[in-house]
């Protein structure tokens, strides 16, 4: 994508919008942008679906450990199945989002079809007859959540307030049988913190869709455990959100150019 800096900004003074294809918008400085009078788009009702699938996918997978599986399933190593190969079950278990937005609620309605508790943190708490539809219920502080879930979602923005939001501190508060899932932002988490905790059984596993940065240096240390799954930023990577966000972008373009309502302004 280009780099939208000052210099940019100046040399295009007839800038009316600057669509952006996605829902993240961290890689904007807003207030820089608002400040020359151009809108700033985004795409948030096409990527609500696929990205909620991936998180409930990257859950099934870690906790059934599909990929050490498949690995073990196509080696030209393996003789015989091991009958102590273990995963863990979703089904009934305390699913714990970290943003109920609408890709968190989204999650919680998939989730709900396993028969989970669902447990839910926010800055601002839902309706009483939305948690109901999907049985979830809100944890006021984020620990209460992180102590009782078996596997933790976070589908936050990244903003300077949840920049590093789960670091030493969070991962202590969290089951030694949990599993940390991100289906967010890379910088949500201090993933120095996550490659200690997972190092030391601090946490049972992770599954990240999302790192920082993307994609890791080939050395790093989180890409030599066997204990996480990390797929490619793929949670929006679907024929249909692709162009569904391409029509979701070009009719918010067209809006601010026609002087018509904006479907999604940021």
């Amino acid at each position: 994508r280009p780099n939208i800096d000052q210099e940019l900004l100046e040399s295009l003074p007839n800038l009316k919008v600057i669509g952006n294809f996605g829902v993240g918008v961290d890689h904007l400085d807003l207030k820089m942008i608002s400040n020359f009078g151009v809108k700033v788009t985004n795409t948030p009702h096409a990527v609500a679906d696929p990205t909620a699938d991936i998180g409930i996918a990257l859950m099934l997978a870690s906790a059934r450990r599909l990929v050490e599986g498949c690995q073990i399933a196509v080696s030209p190593d393996t003789k015989y199945f091991a009958v102590d190969w273990l995963g863990v079950e979703v089904t009934r278990a305390t699913l714990g989002i970290i943003g109920m937005g609408s890709i968190g609620y989204k999650v919680a309605q998939r989730a709900r079809a396993f028969d989970m508790r669902i447990l839910y943190h926010n800055r601002n708490r839902r309706r009483k007859e939305e948690e109901e539809a999907v049985g979830a219920h809100y944890c006021e502080k984020m620990e209460d959540l992180l102590q009782q879930s078996d596997f933790v979602m976070l589908v936050v923005n990244l903003t300077p307030e949840t920049h590093r939001l789960i670091g030493k501190k969070e991962l202590g508060l969290m089951k030694p049988t949990a599993t940390l899932i991100n289906i967010s932002r890379g910088a949500v988490i201090d993933q120095d913190a996550l490659v200690e905790a997972l190092q030391n059984k601090v946490i049972r596993a992770a599954a990240l869709d999302v790192t920082y940065p993307e994609p890791l240096p080939r050395d790093h240390p989180l890409l030599k455990l066997n204990n996480i799954i990390i797929t490619p930023h793929i949670g929006t990577a679907t024929v249909r959100a692709s162009r569904m966000m391409a029509e979701e972008a070009i009719a918010n373009m067209l809006a601010v150019l026609n002087g018509q309502p904006i479907p999604s302004e940021v």
